[in-house]
């Protein structure tokens, strides 16, 4: 059974820096595609940031662009986002997501046709 696990979310002030984890089990991520997104209370789901399977091809939602940084480690099965200065809006359940087929473009919209999702990870950023 594919599964993907979310770790690394917690209470950060603003200014800070987290470091989100996303490992899978069941299935190696070195031929997916990773997404990661978050829903904020009352808000949509929202793409966040990308990554391909080979790890050459990122992309990020503009909000987060110089803040985030998206990367893998294939040999550990795991995914990483790295947020730094972190503010208030960025409160949000951030979830990872994985497809074998769905292609992360840096000139086009994150995808959000991922087939495989994690339960998410709680991300609150707050004085």
């Amino acid at each position: 059974q594919l599964q993907l696990v979310e770790s690394g979310g917690g209470l950060v002030q603003p200014g800070g820096s987290l470091r989100l984890s996303c490992t899978a089990s069941g299935f190696t991520l070195n031929y997916y595609t990773i997404g990661w997104f978050r829903q904020a209370p009352g808000k949509e789901r929202e793409g966040v940031s990308c990554i391909s399977s080979s790890g050459g091809s990122t992309n990020y939602v503009d909000s987060v662009k110089g803040r985030f940084t998206i990367s893998r480690d294939n040999a550990k099965n795991t995914v990483y986002l790295q947020l730094n200065t972190l503010k208030p809006e960025d409160t949000a359940v951030y979830y990872c997501a994985a497809d074998p087929i769905t292609a992360c473009n840096p000139y086009y919209r994150i995808p959000r046709d991922f087939g495989s999702w994690g339960q998410g990870t709680q991300v609150t950023v707050s004085s």
